[in-house]
C-alpha cells in the first residue's frame, strides 16, 4: 500500500511578488528550497492563508538568502505581495517507511526568514 505523506512544509511564508507574466511557478528563495528539502520544479501545494485560495503548481528557485516567494503566471491571481502562505510537498511511502517517517517543517517570519525548523506538528488540544 502506498501513503502520501506530508514531505515538507514552508509555514505563513509571506508572498513578495505575484508577476502574471512570469512563465509560470512559484519561486522561492533558494536558502527555504534547501532547508525544506524541496526539489527545483517539484510539484507545491499553497495554501493561501489571508484568502482560502488553494492552488498547485512547481517550484523554482529564487536567489538564496533573498526572502523572494513569487506566485507567477495563472497562480498570481490567486495572491498578492503580504499575503501569508502555507507552501506544502508531499510524498508517496511505502507503510512501512510511513512508519518513522518525519517531514521538515520551516517557519518563517514576516521577511520569510527561518525563525524555527521541526518534524513534527504539536497535538492540537481543546
Amino acid at each position: 500500500m502506498q501513503l502520501t505523506l506530508l514531505k515538507a512544509k514552508l509555514h505563513r511564508a509571506r508572498v513578495t511578488h505575484a508577476e502574471v507574466d512570469y512563465e509560470g511557478s512559484c519561486a522561492v528563495d533558494g536558502n527555504l528550497l534547501d532547508a525544506a528539502g524541496i526539489l527545483d520544479y517539484e510539484q507545491l501545494h499553497i495554501y493561501n492563508v489571508s484568502n482560502g485560495e488553494r492552488f498547485t503548481t512547481y517550484a523554482i528557485r529564487a536567489e538564496a538568502g533573498s526572502g523572494i516567494i513569487s506566485v507567477n503566471g495563472a497562480a498570481a491571481h490567486r495572491a498578492v505581495p503580504g499575503d501569508r502562505i502555507i507552501v506544502c510537498v508531499y510524498a508517496q511511502l511505502s507503510a512501512a517507511e510511513a512508519i518513522n517517517y518525519r517531514p521538515r517543517l520551516v517557519y518563517l517570519d514576516e521577511l520569510n526568514q527561518i525563525t524555527r525548523t521541526a518534524n513534527a506538528i504539536p497535538i492540537q488540544a481543546a
